[in-house]
This record gives C-alpha cells, structure tokens and sequence, in this order.
C-alpha cells in the first residue's frame, strides 16, 4: 500500500482485539463452570456424566491448539491473548485438577504442586508485563498437553488395568511441569534486567 507521496507503507494494520482466535479463548473460559457442574453431576461415580464431564474437557482443551493456529495463521497475535490464553487454560486444568482432588481420584500434593507452578507463572507474565510478553515455551506446550492427557485419563471411565496408567501420565506432566516452571523464571529475569 502506497501513502500520499507514493512510498510504500510499512504500518501494518492493528489488530482488533475481538477477533477469532480471542473469541475462541473466551468461548474455552465459558465452559470452565459447564465442566466443573459436570464433573459434580457425575460425582466421579456415574459412567455417563464422567464421559460427557471428559468431552467436554477435551473439546475446551481443543480451542487452545484451534485459537492458537488462526492467531499465527492470520496474524491476530495480541498482547490480550498472549495473556488470556494461558489464563484460560489455567482455569481449565486448576479445575479439572481440584475437582479430581476432592472426588480423591488424585493426591492433593498433585493438585498443589501444578497450580502453585501455574499461578505463580502467570504472576510472573504480569510483573514483567510492561517490558515483554512472555509466550509458551516448547516445553510448556508439552507440559500442556501431558496435563490434558493426563486429566484426560483421570476422567474418561477407564477399566482397571487401563487406568493404572494415568498416575504415570501424570507423574510426567508434574515433572515437565515444574521444570518448565524454572526456565519461565529465568525468562522473567532476563526481560526485568535491562530494566535495572
């Protein structure tokens, strides 16, 4: 596009804050409660509701890989969603996590560990906020997709011998977890330190 002298202009277009890929973040943020009553309906112990508990899960969980494409696909990368995406699936995961804690299909050490590394992060993308956005890292796309398989697991009315592998998959999105938690630390440093 050329302006009035004929150059070419190198100012790209803002990019509205109301687009797909944030709608598709608000749409994950709607079906947190829809799950969680859900989960409470099924009580862990009612076949049927735990299936329509897990899909749902799923399907919420499906809008980060969806909303997360359509952003770098057609440019719609905002600081907005930078933030609400990984708060998003942080509400999504800390319920599923809880509520797994309290039907005592998993220890509360589990629950704590993973939302003291996720709440604390997301206080790290705030405090740094206003010298660099800090996206997910490769690591902590993997560490994502652990927790989702894991919770997963955790949901879906496995037979017994099948479900003896959730505590594996979910020992390993611990360990993920808090790893990638200390290289989002160091991150947050290094954006801080030209600050000083």
């Amino acid at each position: 596009m050329r302006d009035m002298t004929g150059a070419e202009s190198t100012a790209a277009a803002p990019v509205p804050l109301l687009n797909a890929a944030n709608v598709l973040t608000g749409a994950r943020l709607v079906l947190v409660p829809v799950f969680a009553a859900t989960v409470v309906a099924s009580a862990m112990t009612h076949a049927g509701w735990r299936m329509a508990a897990c899909l749902i899960f799923v399907v919420a969980s499906a809008t980060d890989l969806v909303d997360g494409w359509i952003a770098r696909r057609f440019e719609l990368v905002t600081s907005l969603g930078k933030v609400a995406d990984p708060i998003a699936d942080k509400a999504l995961t800390g319920a599923a996590l809880v509520l797994l804690s309290v039907y005592d299909r998993l220890p509360w050490w589990v629950t704590v560990v993973i939302l003291a590394r996720e709440l604390g992060i997301t206080a790290l993308r705030f405090w740094v906020i206003r010298h660099g956005v800090i996206a997910a890292s490769r690591g902590g796309k993997v560490k994502t997709a652990l927790q989702i398989l894991a919770i997963t697991w955790y949901l879906w009315p496995m037979p017994e011998a099948l479900a003896a592998i959730g505590p594996w998959i979910m020992g390993a999105a611990v360990v993920v977890t808090v790893v990638t938690g200390f290289d989002y630390i160091a991150q947050a440093l290094r954006l801080r330190r030209p600050a000083r």
